[in-house]
């Protein structure tokens, strides 16, 4: 178990970009009515957002960021740390952040990073930015967080295509030595990498003929090897384990009662089944755990910014907020995050 305090570092705002082209289920290729009313009904995303092939992750990401900073009051050359966490990037090399630097007209002392971490990735960000900064020897960074993930995969893949959404989105962090402390948790189970993969088109199996020879794997599962796919029990088995007993472990580590300590719990949107089955194994409130994958789908690490730029905004504006978040994906990794914000800025939502 990995496990870091995070001192001296806020989470000073937050917002998401979209593509502006929502999806219903029905329109998506894969689906009869009768097939997309059940999807909705028992998995719980009725809409997604999908970009066009012109707009990269990267795209709905700097829209996010540039917005942010403009909220927030923050000249661009105060920027010291710039990572972008997506498994979209817009090329293999060079790392897209170095790319948006540019872009985005930060300064070349900037620090850049990429994190390609999937589901996880926003808890990978803040606890990254999170430990850069709390020396206090920089002092500002912005984690954006987005992917096209839709466009990973075949979309004749039923098992797949109705998941996922397109989304960038921005959080803002500062060095502040009066801030409470972020506690994060991590876990990696590397042996259930084949879970969630792409087969073909890195460099243990580049793309060659055969990794575009579609193969019809029955219950409406049509894929190449170039595609990326789920094992979807796996998944589901691995979900509804691991991360309940990590939020458990967090909790009775720091003492926390989830019914009086905890304001709002941050869940990975993976899917309704996996969301509410999580709820129950730990008995929450479910008053205290807002879903927002109805309108989005899982947007894969932007998933929990995405639920404080939308589903609590308000209250993220005007209170001071004890959240617990839960992520779980890609590695296959998860863990457990605790932090406390304070009236932050919420940029509203775009569309791209």
């Amino acid at each position: 178990m990995a496990f870091w305090t995070i001192k001296n570092v806020s989470l000073r705002g937050v917002t998401g970009t979209v593509p502006n082209n929502p999806v219903k289920s029905a329109e998506l290729p894969v689906f009869s009515q009768e097939d997309a009313d059940t999807f909705d009904r028992t998995v719980g995303i009725r809409n997604r957002y999908i970009a066009p092939e012109y707009i990269c992750a990267s795209d709905l990401c700097q829209d996010a960021g540039e917005r942010l900073l403009a909220a927030l009051g923050w000249e661009k050359s105060s920027v010291d740390v710039l990572l972008f966490v997506s498994v979209t990037g817009d090329y293999k090399t060079p790392p897209t952040s170095a790319i948006l630097q540019d872009r985005m007209g930060l300064s070349n002392a900037c620090f850049v990073l990429d994190v390609p971490m999937g589901c996880c990735g926003c808890m990978y960000g803040i606890t990254i930015a999170g430990n850069l900064l709390s020396g206090g020897t920089i002092k500002r960074a912005l984690v954006l967080v987005g992917d096209t993930g839709l466009r990973m995969g075949s979309m004749q893949d039923k098992s797949r295509v109705p998941l996922f959404g397109d989304s960038g989105t921005a959080m803002a962090l500062e060095f502040d030595p009066s801030a409470e402390d972020i506690i994060v948790e991590m876990n990696t189970l590397g042996a259930g990498y084949k879970a969630l993969m792409t087969p073909h088109g890195g460099y243990r199996h580049p793309v060659t003929k055969e990794s575009f020879e579609v193969k019809d794997f029955g219950n409406g599962i049509v894929r190449a090897p170039k595609d990326a796919l789920i094992n979807g029990m796996d998944v589901f088995s691995f979900a509804i384990s691991k991360p309940p007993i990590s939020v458990k472990n967090m909790m009775d580590r720091l003492g926390l009662d989830k019914d009086k300590d905890i304001d709002f719990f941050l869940i990975h949107q993976a899917n309704k089944l996996i969301v509410d089955r999580i709820v129950k194994k730990l008995k929450l409130d479910e008053s205290k755990v807002p879903y927002n994958l109805q309108e989005f789908g899982n947007l894969g690490g932007a998933s929990i910014p995405m639920l404080m730029a939308t589903s609590i905004a308000d209250e993220i504006r005007t209170r001071p907020l004890t959240l617990l978040c839960s992520s779980f994906g890609l590695g296959l990794t998860w863990g457990t995050m605790v932090l406390r914000s304070h009236s932050m800025t919420v940029a509203p939502l775009n569309k791209l």
